[in-house]
């Protein structure tokens, strides 16, 4: 298990230096010199843009009012009422 390890870090410290060979970064690889901020000068900052405005909300539309409720006669709930026996009945 250790030589696995060890073998491990091998291949990613040699799969580094390939990156960065590649990349470009020859100076890097070869002395191992790595680019600080104060010599990294002449790089200007990207300026971030604005944020796009956020959207406003949607203005709901405002439900009518109901004037009334219909009142309900009994002889409608008592035909709803026998309509339900009727049905109970016939799935018993």
């Amino acid at each position: 298990m250790l030589e696995i390890g060890i073998f491990c870090v091998i291949l990613l410290a040699a799969g580094y230096w390939t990156t960065m060979f590649v990349m470009g970064r020859r100076d890097d690889v070869i002395h191992g010199k790595f680019v600080h901020a104060e010599e990294a000068g002449d790089f200007a900052q990207a300026a971030m843009p604005a944020p796009p405005p956020f959207p406003k909300r949607p203005v709901k539309a405002v439900q009518p009012v109901i004037a009334e409720a219909k009142p309900v006669n009994s002889a409608a709930l008592e035909s709803l009422l026998a309509a339900i026996q009727q049905d109970l009945k016939s799935v018993a």
